[in-house]
C-alpha cells in the first residue's frame, strides 16, 4: 500500500490539475481532485503480478511506479477525497496463480478495478473471471494482440504486438539487415510477437532464415545460438524480456557470435546493461518511453522518480505509473462502481501519460490510440538515441 506524500501542492498547481482532470473527463467538474490531501477509508484497486519467482524484478518496478503515482494522486485529493491504495497479490506471473487471485479479487467488493498480470498468458488465463464478474482488468503490460478480445471489461494501455513488431521490423530494415534469425520466448506472447514480426519483416524485404524458441526458465542458450549462427544471418532478432535477453546476449558474445542484435522493446531497461555488461553494447531496440524525451510530462516524471528513488526510471516504472493515473481517472468518473469504471474508460480523453503523451482509448479495441516510438542503442552502458549514435559515428 502506498504512503501519501507530506508535501502539499501550491494553490495554482491544484487548480490547474483540477482543470486538467475536468477537461480530460469531458468537462465533468464534479470529479476534479479536492484541494485537501486525501483522508478516510481508502479506495482500492487490485494488482496481480510477480513479487517472487523469475519475474519478481518486474513487480518491484511496478510498485515503484504505483507508489509515485499515488503520492501525486493522494496529495491532490485522491478519489473524491478518499486515498487511493492497492492490494498487490503475488502471482509469480503464473497463469494458475493469476486465476486464483482473480477469484479473490472479484469476491472482494472493495476492489473496483484490477491491474495486471505481468505476462499476457497469465492475464489472459484470468480474463474470463474478470469478464464474468464485471470487474475491469487493466492489463497495462499485456501486448498480446488477442488480450483485449476477452470482453468489454478487458482493457489495456499497452501497445499491441500487432503494432510493436512492425516497428521492430522497420528498425531492422533501417539498419540494412536483409537476412535475420529470430530467437523468441516460447510463450503465447513470444510466439504471437514472432509471427507478427515475420510477416512485417517479409513486407520490408527481410528474410527470416532461422527461428528458434526457448522456455522462460531456460538458462543455457549456447546450442540454440550456434544453430542460429549456422543459418548465416546478418542480424539476430531477439524477442525476450531484459533479464533473459541480457543472458542470451552474454552467451552469444561469449560463444563468439558477434552478429548485430536487434531486440524487442521489452528489453528496454537500465537493468539490461546491468545484467549484460559490455556484451550488450551495440544492441538496438525501440521504446515508447525514454527518460531523455524532452516532453514536459516525461521530464516531470523523471525528476520526481529520481528524487524519490535516487535512480532513473525505466519503461516498466512508467507503465505502472501511467496505469495508476488512468485507474484514478476512471474511478473518479465511474462513481466508485465497477460497471461505472468500465463505462468511464471509453469517455476518458487526453489523460496525462508519460508513455503516450495524452491517453485516449479506442472503444472498439479497448487499447490506447496512437503509438510513440524512438530507436535506441546501447552505447557503453547507457541507452542513447540511435540517430544520435549514428551521427557521432559519422563525424
Amino acid at each position: 500500500m502506498s504512503v501519501p506524500s507530506r508535501q502539499r501542492p501550491s494553490f495554482l498547481r491544484r487548480k490547474l490539475l483540477g482543470t486538467a482532470v475536468a477537461l480530460a473527463l469531458g468537462g465533468i467538474a464534479s470529479i476534479a481532485p479536492a484541494a485537501a490531501p486525501a483522508s478516510g477509508e481508502p479506495v482500492l484497486f487490485g494488482v496481480s503480478g510477480p513479487l517472487s519467482g523469475p519475474n519478481a524484478q518486474y513487480g518491484a518496478q511496478w510498485k515503484a511506479g504505483f507508489d509515485l503515482a499515488l503520492d501525486q494522486i493522494n496529495r491532490d485529493g485522491g478519489i473524491h477525497g478518499r486515498p487511493l491504495q492497492y492490494v498487490f497479490e503475488d502471482s509469480q506471473s503464473d497463469p494458475r496463480q493469476a486465476v486464483t487471485i482473480a477469484q479473490k479479487f472479484v469476491g472482494d467488493p472493495r476492489i473496483l478495478i484490477e491491474l495486471g498480470d505481468f505476462s499476457s498468458p497469465a492475464s489472459m488465463a484470468a480474463s474470463p473471471i474478470y469478464q464474468r464478474a464485471g470487474l475491469v482488468q487493466l492489463g497495462f503490460t499485456n501486448s498480446h494482440p488477442d488480450f483485449t478480445k476477452g470482453g468489454d471489461f478487458i482493457w489495456s494501455p499497452s501497445v499491441s504486438q500487432a503494432d510493436a513488431q512492425p516497428l521492430l521490423a522497420e528498425l531492422a530494415a533501417k539498419q540494412g539487415f536483409k537476412r535475420v534469425a529470430v530467437l523468441y520466448q516460447n510463450t503465447d506472447w513470444g510466439r504471437a510477437s514472432k509471427d507478427v514480426f515475420v510477416k512485417a519483416a517479409a513486407s520490408r524485404g527481410i528474410q527470416v532464415v532461422a527461428s528458434e524458441g526457448y522456455q522462460p526458465t531456460d538458462k543455457d542458450f549456447r546450442a540454440t545460438l550456434l544453430r542460429l549462427r549456422d543459418a548465416n544471418p546478418d542480424a539476430l532478432v531477439l524477442i525476450s524480456y531484459y533479464s533473459d535477453g541480457a543472458q542470451i546476449v552474454r552467451q552469444a558474445r561469449g560463444s563468439g557470435l558477434h552478429t548485430p542484435i536487434v531486440a524487442a522493446s521489452s528489453v528496454y531497461s537500465p537493468k539490461f546493461m546491468e545484467l549484460g555488461g559490455d556484451a550488450v553494447n551495440g544492441v538496438t531496440t525501440n521504446t515508447s518511453f525514454f527518460p531523455d524525451d524532452p516532453r514536459p510530462e516525461v521530464q516531470h516524471f523523471v525528476r520526481t522518480f529520481e528524487a524519490k528513488y535516487h535512480q532513473q526510471p525505466d519503461a516498466f516504472n512508467a507503465f505502472a505509473y501511467d496505469a495508476a493515473i488512468i485507474a484514478a481517472y476512471a474511478l473518479r468518473a465511474g462513481g466508485l462502481d465497477r460497471r461505472g469504471v468500465r463505462d468511464a474508460l471509453p469517455r476518458l480523453r487526453d489523460v496525462p501519460s508519460v508513455v503516450f503523451g495524452r491517453a485516449t482509448f479506442d472503444p472498439a479495441t479497448r487499447r490506447v490510440i496512437g503509438v510513440r516510438s524512438v530507436n535506441l542503442v546501447v552505447d557503453h552502458g547507457r541507452w542513447v538515441l540511435l540517430s544520435a549514435k549514428s551521427s557521432l559515428a559519422a563525424k
